[in-house]
């Protein structure tokens, strides 16, 4: 939530190899010992309809959230190894957010990943 700072509950998590899944998901399915105290469990679950990185790339590169009005800390942010790596730059005009209403679904299933960690 860009007003509030306030996480919307939710991470897309691509796995850099298929074999890493199941770890994962025992590991996070049903996770709940956050350092800040909150009652939000993990739900791992596959996401629809993108699956893997090039696909999340192109979702998001041209997406509002790449407007220049977003702070960097919202933006989508790949990892290697640990580290953060640029994330590709918008092959097109990109478009300001929209604000939220309170009453408008929050749906993190719109956009996804290989594994969808709700609540996280």
């Amino acid at each position: 939530d860009f007003k509030s700072r306030a996480c919307l509950g939710y991470a897309f998590v691509n796995l850099a190899r298929p074999e890493y899944v199941p770890g994962f998901w025992r590991r996070f399915n049903g996770y709940s010992r956050w350092a800040l105290p909150s009652r939000k469990v993990c739900a791992v679950t596959w996401s629809e309809p993108h699956q893997g990185l090039e696909a999340h790339i192109e979702r998001y590169r041209n997406s509002p959230v790449m407007h220049e009005s977003v702070p960097e800390e919202f933006k989508p942010a790949i990892f290697s190894r640990g580290k953060r790596v640029p994330f590709p730059p918008p092959v097109k005009a990109t478009r300001a957010p929209r604000a939220r209403h309170a009453t408008e679904s929050r749906d993190p299933g719109a956009a996804g990943s290989e594994a969808r960690c709700s609540g996280c």
